[in-house]
């Protein structure tokens, strides 16, 4: 038979008892089926390739798959989106490349922001690119190069992968911090880009480390890296600051967002294997050897890192009065 006692007791053990919420239920067994990593990019580029080293020593870590679906189109932006607006259960996340930080500017209209609608979870590597000249181009350094250029205003080619790329940003920004005046080429691609480079028929060309080989081959000369210290996969080769244009910094990052209303226990989760999975030799060794240098973060930093640098391209953007509709 209940007493008053007992009654007592058994609300005090209720009032006491720890709830558990369905999210934080979630949260608890998350992952319990396979994640979906999005890559924005088509499949077989750097980016997707890194992409792939990374889901797989994450499948390894959360003892779930770990599968890639790439959704290439629009300048990243279709995958971007495509996340933006997935369910915030964890099972969705993007593999973001510094496109989010310069879309917003290069576009007129986007259907996502990066900043209110994704959610930072873990830097995963940083990358410089690198200057090139043909070989028959009378600067052997990027001194001399800027001489060489103003000496012919506007006369002389910057060529780039495409309007509003990474190499195409970064080398608008070189112009305008030595105020140079240069014709911009677009190309589909590096590959294009260098059959006019070798001969000489460009001037300039800003590209990955994966483009090493052709300076390697003696086929053009690299003249420096854009990062903030030389490159480990090019440590001989100086950087633009050092060596003719001091306070230039350009360095591409890849890193990991999910939908902006992920729980935070699942974020923290992700960014825990995250960082582990990238303090793996064999994966640091792998992304070394085509110029990415792995860089970890808090999902806190990576946002504040995204901020900024969003901001740093805005200015550049509008200073060159690039738009793509």
């Amino acid at each position: 038979m209940l007493t008053r006692r007992h009654l007592i007791a058994l609300s005090a053990a209720s009032t006491l008892a720890p709830t558990f919420s369905p999210r934080a239920a979630r949260a608890a067994t998350w992952p319990d089926r396979a994640v979906h990593m999005i890559v924005p990019i088509a499949a077989g580029g750097p980016t997707d390739t890194n992409a792939r080293i990374l889901a797989d020593s994450l499948s390894k870590i959360w003892g779930q798959q770990v599968v890639i679906d790439n959704k290439g189109g629009a300048g990243t932006n279709i995958g971007n989106a495509f996340v933006a607006h997935s369910d915030p259960d964890g099972y969705t996340v993007l593999y973001g490349t510094s496109s989010l930080a310069s879309n917003g500017a290069l576009y007129r209209t986007l259907d996502y922001n990066p900043i209110t609608d994704l959610a930072p979870v873990s830097l995963v590597a940083k990358f410089p690119f690198f200057m090139f000249v043909p070989n028959s181009s009378p600067a052997k350094t990027v001194k001399e190069f800027i001489a060489y250029v103003k000496a012919h205003p506007g006369k002389l080619t910057m060529a780039s992968p495409g309007t509003g790329s990474g190499p195409h940003l970064a080398e608008m920004y070189f112009l305008q911090m030595a105020k140079l005046q240069m014709t911009h080429v677009p190309y589909r691609g590096a590959a294009p880009a260098f059959v006019d480079l070798i001969p000489g028929r460009l001037d300039c060309y800003f590209g990955s480390g994966e483009l090493l080989t052709y300076s390697r081959s003696g086929q053009v000369r690299v003249l420096a890296s854009t990062g903030a210290k030389r490159s480990p996969a090019a440590p001989d080769v100086p950087t633009i600051s050092e060596s003719g244009l001091p306070g230039y910094v350009v360095e591409s990052w890849q890193a990991v967002f999910a939908p902006a209303k992920t729980p935070p226990e699942i974020v923290q989760k992700m960014n825990a294997g995250i960082v582990k999975a990238l303090a793996e030799p064999t994966l640091v060794d792998k992304l070394a050897h085509t110029g990415y240098s792995v860089d970890s973060s808090s999902p806190q930093q990576l946002g504040k890192f995204l901020k900024a640098d969003t901001a740093k391209w805005a200015s550049v953007i509008k200073t060159a009065g690039i738009k793509i509709d």
